[in-house]
C-alpha cells in the first residue's frame, strides 16, 4: 500500500469517526432502515390500492407516504434557515425516543397535512429519496457548533437541539410505519396484486 493510499485511509477512518461520534452515522442508518422497511411494505401494492383511503377520515397508505416526506422537508428547511440565523437559543436534548408512542396523540401542522391527489407510488419514491437527500446534505454540511447551540420548537418537546431532529426524522417515520402497517392491513385484508 502506498503512503499516499494510507493516509487517504486514515483520513477516511478519522472522518467516520468524528461523524460517528457526531451521532451522523448511527442516525442515517436508523433512517434508513426505517425508510427501507415502509418501501418494503408498500411492495405489491397497485398505485389504486395505495391511494385507498381503508374508511373515511383516515389516510390512505399513499397519504402516509406524503406526510412522511412533507416532514422531511420541512424539518431540512426550518433546519436550514435555523443555521443561517445569528442567534438561535441553545436547547437541552429532548427525549425524543417518545416520538415512536402512539398513545400520545399529535395532530400533523396544517402545512404536513397531505395531498388528496392520486399519487403513482414511482411519483412518491422520488419525492421521498429527495426529501432524504435534503436533509443529510444538510446534516453533511452544517457546522457541528451550530447544530448543538442552536434549536428549533416542537409542539411537544418544546425547543430541540437542532442535531436532534435528523434522529427524530425516522422516528417520526417508525410511528408512522405502525399506521402504514394498519392502513395496507384494513384496505383489503392483506391481500395484494
Amino acid at each position: 500500500m502506498s503512503e499516499l493510499s494510507g493516509k487517504k485511509q486514515g483520513m477516511e477512518r478519522l472522518r467516520l469517526a468524528n461523524e460517528a461520534e457526531r451521532g451522523g452515522i448511527m442516525f442515517k442508518e436508523d433512517n434508513e432502515k426505517i425508510r427501507n422497511r415502509i418501501l418494503k411494505a408498500v411492495e405489491g401494492f397497485s398505485d389504486e390500492q395505495l391511494n385507498d383511503k381503508p374508511a373515511q377520515g383516515k389516510w390512505s397508505a399513499m397519504q402516509v407516504l406524503d406526510h412522511l416526506q412533507m416532514m422531511e422537508n420541512v424539518i431540512a428547511k426550518n433546519i436550514s434557515k435555523e443555521l443561517e440565523r445569528e442567534t438561535s437559543h441553545k436547547a437541552v436534548k429532548k427525549p425524543i425516543q417518545l416520538t415512536v408512542s402512539r398513545a400520545i396523540k399529535v395532530k400533523a401542522p396544517s402545512f404536513t397535512k397531505p395531498s388528496e391527489d392520486f399519487i403513482k407510488l414511482e411519483t412518491m419514491k422520488d419525492k421521498l429519496a429527495a426529501s432524504r437527500q435534503l436533509l443529510n446534505g444538510i446534516y453533511d454540511n452544517a457546522p457541528e457548533a451550530s447544530l448543538r447551540s442552536k434549536s428549533l420548537p416542537h409542539p411537544v418537546f418544546g425547543k430541540v437541539p437542532l442535531m436532534q431532529w435528523f434522529p427524530f426524522v425516522g422516528l417520526h417515520e417508525k410511528r408512522h410505519f405502525k399506521q402504514l402497517e394498519d392502513v395496507l392491513s384494513e384496505i383489503n385484508g392483506e391481500k395484494k396484486q
